[in-house]
């Protein structure tokens, strides 16, 4: 079954109804950035060790998104979709009950369970409904309504936390995931493939060892919270599995992440690319309100308040990233525009106790305004030179690829810091110990350039208009 083109008003509804599900997981990883310093406290842990709380929610979405684009061929995508923002609701309720800081992670685990499957299948659902040309605005719609989302978070979790209790920002979830369930129900086509292929149990076991292993266990390294021991078998069990998995792909026939995708120049760039710029863009959230909180002494609040600049830029450009792309081409916006992106990030290691609030919301209102464009056309040029049939899996590794980069990024992010704190002798943390963090982590995206450089000038030309365009739907998914 395939949904009808996004012409008619009927259509138009999906992309929202998509959105309603982004919009709870953004503004959720948003609204608990701010609230991290008052968690800790009711927890009684210190903020860096809360990076668990960020990254095995992560890491839950990066184990489970691969199994989503079969699990979505085969019950069909409307079923799945309501079970996932169900799923998230109980994991939000979980983490409103938590009293413990191992209680907290199990919870976030659950939401990113479910989390792993809302995103990824309302993606495909989209995918499946439009012409490749029209991907970038499509796209660009979704993702305006879902930026909703980390636009309120950040005031609004650092409100709630400095007048009420930091356990609303999680029992809000609940009202927008029932509403996300109805209009689901009434909208959403029950999009299914017609012959899913079986499903590779050896694969998604591997492909979770392999990136749960190396992901938690780089995060808790230098914590204390887990025995050295435990951190080492964790990172060798993850390589292992990550080696095994390699290997048993090159000998399935269907194997549930297909690497045969990175033969793609456009793919493989996305992926790697996008995996480089992201680690910077992953750990800001993190650190940035702990140095206003912290560091400055702000209250959550107006760390809240500072913090949303950038994803009110963000909204600015996403009216214009057509235009734009269509003007300069796919590879110059990439390299150009990752190096600007990456400028404005390693701007943050220069605030400072005092600096006027203007001069902070100017720096992350331009660099939310570039990075936007650069999250825009990361994310269409992956389905440049796709297949209608190979869209689930491809829609499944590039969501796995993003969520891996977001966790290593708040991991290295946490990480530096704590290296900076070891080399002071300081169990303190100040103003003076983030910059080395958004110094390093920036390098790091602006690297990003280097890999979209390699693309050829006329890369993406499918999704602009260009010579060569494709239909997304000239086919039926196999």
């Amino acid at each position: 079954m395939r949904a009808s083109t996004p012409s008619r008003p009927y259509d138009r509804i999906v992309p929202i109804i998509i959105a309603v599900a982004l919009f709870m997981e953004n503004m959720d990883s948003t609204v608990i950035a701010t609230s991290l310093p008052a968690i800790a406290e009711a927890l009684g842990t210190n903020p860096l060790a809360l990076k668990l709380a960020v990254t095995s929610y992560l890491l839950a979405l990066a184990i489970c998104i691969p199994a989503s684009g079969w699990v979505a061929d085969r019950y069909g995508a409307r079923k799945v979709f309501r079970i996932a923002i169900a799923v998230f609701m109980l994991g939000s309720i979980g983490c409103a009950l938590s009293g413990s800081l191992e209680e907290f992670v199990l919870a976030r685990i659950v939401q990113g369970m479910g989390g792993a499957m809302m995103t990824p299948v309302g993606r495909l659902i989209l995918l499946r409904s439009i012409d490749k040309r029209v991907l970038v605005n499509a796209m660009s719609l979704v993702t305006i309504t879902a930026l909703l989302g980390p636009i309120s978070g950040p005031p609004l979790g650092g409100f709630i936390t400095t007048y009420a209790s930091w356990h609303w920002i999680f029992i809000i979830n609940v009202p927008i995931g029932l509403l996300g369930i109805v209009m689901a129900t009434l909208y959403i086509p029950d999009v299914h493939a017609e012959r899913p292929e079986p499903f590779d149990f050896t694969g998604f076991v591997l492909s979770g060892l392999g990136v749960g292993g190396l992901a938690f266990g780089l995060s808790v390294m230098g914590l204390a919270f887990l025995p050295v021991g435990v951190v080492a078998a964790l990172i060798g069990v993850g390589a292992i599995s990550s080696a095994a998995y390699f290997v048993h792909a090159r000998r399935t026939a269907a194997p549930i992440l297909d690497l045969t995708l990175f033969k793609l120049p456009t793919f493989r760039a996305s992926i790697f690319g996008g995996f480089m710029f992201r680690l910077g863009i992953g750990a800001l959230p993190f650190l940035l309100p702990l140095l206003l909180q912290l560091g400055f002494g702000l209250t959550p609040f107006q760390s809240g308040l500072i913090t949303f600049t950038g994803a009110l830029g963000a909204i600015f450009m996403k009216a214009a990233a057509a235009s734009v792309l269509r003007r300069f081409g796919y590879r110059p916006v990439l390299v150009y525009n990752s190096l600007i992106s990456s400028a404005f990030l390693a701007a943050c290691a220069f605030f400072v106790p005092g600096m006027p609030f203007v001069g902070m919301v100017a720096i992350l209102l331009s660099g939310g305004f570039f990075r936007s464009l650069q999250f825009t056309s990361i994310n269409t040029i992956a389905y440049a030179e796709l297949e209608p049939r190979q869209l689930s899996k491809a829609t499944a590794m590039v969501s796995a690829a993003q969520q891996l980069s977001l966790s290593t990024g708040v991991a290295l992010g946490a990480l530096i810091v704590e290296i900076t704190l070891w080399l002071k002798h300081s169990p303190t943390m100040g103003a003076t110990d983030f910059p080395p963090a958004f110094l390093a982590v920036s390098l790091l995206s602006a690297s990003a350039g280097l890999i979209f450089a390699r693309l050829r000038p006329e890369a993406g030309a499918e999704l602009i208009g260009g010579s060569g365009a494709r239909s997304a739907t000239t086919d039926k998914d196999r």
